[in-house]
Parts: C-alpha cells; sequence; structure tokens
C-alpha cells in the first residue's frame, strides 16, 4: 500500500468471501474484512495483534497503542459498510490511509483525492488531444487560397464510423430468457383477431341488399323488353295520327 503502483494495482480489485454475505451485519463485518484472503487487510495491524492475543478488539485498546490499525467507519445495514485504515499516534492523534466500502458483501479500495483529480485531468487531456487530431484534419492550405476549412469529409467519416460499430450480440442468457417471457405472455394473452361491429351489419345488409337487387333484376327483365314494345308502338300510331291517312292513288285514264 505504501508505492503508487501497489495503490493503482488495489484500486482495480475486488474481494468477496460467499460464505459471509448471508449473514454480514455490523457486529461481524471487521472479523470478515480481516480474513487471511481478503489483499486489502494488513498483517501487521494493531487489529491482527490483538486478533492474535485474543484480547478482543475494541475502540479502547485501539486508542493505546500506536500504529496502523483499521476502524468502522460509517454503516448503513444491510447493504454499505465503510472502512478506514489509519496511523495512530497518540490517542487522540491520528492519520487516515485510505477507506475501503463494501457492498453488498463486495470489497472495494475507494480512490484518494490524488488518484482521483489524476484520471479525471488524464481524461479531460485524451479528450482535447483528440478533438485537436480530428480539427487538424479540417484544416485546408493552399498557396493561391490561403488556410480554409474543409467538412466534406465530414459525412463520409460518420458513416465510416456508424458502420464500424457494431451491436454487440446478446448473450444466451437474454436470448432464452426473451423467449421464455414471450412464450409465457402468448400463452397468458393469446392474439384475437376482432372486427368491428359496424363493418359485420355493413356487410350483411350489404350482402342482403344486392342478393334482393339481382333477384328483382332477373324478374324484372322480361317486364322491360314489354314495355320497350309498348312505348315502341305507341310512337308509331302517333306519328300516324299526326300525318293523316295515306293519300289515296289516282288512276291515270287513258
Amino acid at each position: 500500500m505504501g508505492d503508487g503502483k501497489g495503490a493503482d494495482s488495489l484500486l482495480a480489485k475486488s474481494w468477496h468471501d460467499s460464505a459471509w454475505i448471508p449473514i454480514l451485519n455490523q457486529s461481524n463485518v471487521m472479523d470478515y474484512f480481516s480474513e487471511r484472503s481478503n489483499p486489502f487487510y494488513d498483517r501487521t495491524c494493531n487489529n491482527e495483534v490483538l486478533k492474535m492475543q485474543k484480547l478482543g478488539i475494541a475502540d479502547v485498546q485501539l486508542q493505546n497503542m500506536q500504529g496502523t490499525e483499521f476502524i468502522l467507519l460509517h454503516v448503513q445495514e444491510p447493504i454499505l459498510y465503510v472502512i478506514r485504515k489509519q496511523i495512530r499516534h497518540s490517542p487522540t492523534q491520528v492519520t487516515p490511509v485510505s477507506d475501503y466500502y463494501i457492498i453488498a458483501g463486495v470489497v472495494y479500495q475507494a480512490p484518494d483525492l490524488g488518484t482521483l483529480l489524476n484520471s479525471r485531468i488524464t481524461s479531460a487531456v485524451s479528450h482535447l488531444q483528440s478533438g485537436f487530431e480530428e480539427a487538424r484534419g479540417y484544416s485546408k492550405y493552399h498557396p493561391s487560397k490561403g488556410y480554409w476549412w474543409d467538412f466534406g469529409k465530414d459525412k463520409e467519416k460518420v458513416k465510416k464510423v456508424s458502420a464500424a460499430k457494431k451491436e454487440e450480440p446478446s448473450s444466451t442468457f437474454q436470448r432464452r430468457r426473451v423467449d421464455m417471457l414471450l412464450d409465457q405472455l402468448t400463452r397468458q394473452y393469446p392474439f384475437k383477431m376482432l372486427t368491428p361491429p359496424s363493418l359485420e351489419t355493413k356487410a350483411e345488409e350489404g350482402g342482403e341488399g344486392g342478393a334482393g337487387e339481382s333477384e328483382a333484376g332477373e324478374k324484372g327483365a322480361p317486364d322491360s323488353e314489354e314495355a320497350n314494345i309498348k312505348t315502341e308502338t305507341g310512337i308509331k300510331r302517333e306519328r300516324d295520327k299526326d300525318l293523316g291517312p295515306e293519300p289515296k292513288k289516282m288512276k291515270m285514264e287513258n
């Protein structure tokens, strides 16, 4: 924990013991943290000395000792516990070294302020550098024109980037789970084809009306022919009345 490389390596690590998680509480969280397989625990601390001497670990006994110690700083049962590593110089003077938080039984090391600032500054500088490099690609120069910005290739780059990005395939568990849920919902709520009642009544009325009209049309076909014949004969008679009787032919005498 003393050198920077060791601290950086621990920041990327986590530890847990599945046997302890169901029974983890405020009274035994320090015993859980002091497990030998925990890489965050220091074997040379005062807590381990008291534990080896079987004197019990109490705040009063730790305050009377000097050196490295671990204390339970904050508790938010049943999910969050914060443990601090500090160096005690006197009963009233301590120097914090690092904090560790336990979430749902998993132990992590909290980053210190220097590591946090270093990470944020490095990330910001990286983004600025990539932005300047991209802007440099749009800058063009010609002796007769001078400098100008050319964003014509911007769309092509966007298309290439979008084509390069592929959607991450789903896992086997996700596919099986989704298929199972869809099958369950399909069985529980089967799909029904519903027809509006207004359309059904219109279709029935239209069918009956069409059938009646067809029958009437078939029956009325001869009647229409007879009516046409009668009208033609009536027109001829009226025409004859208007013209009058046909003139008699005169016989020529020799």
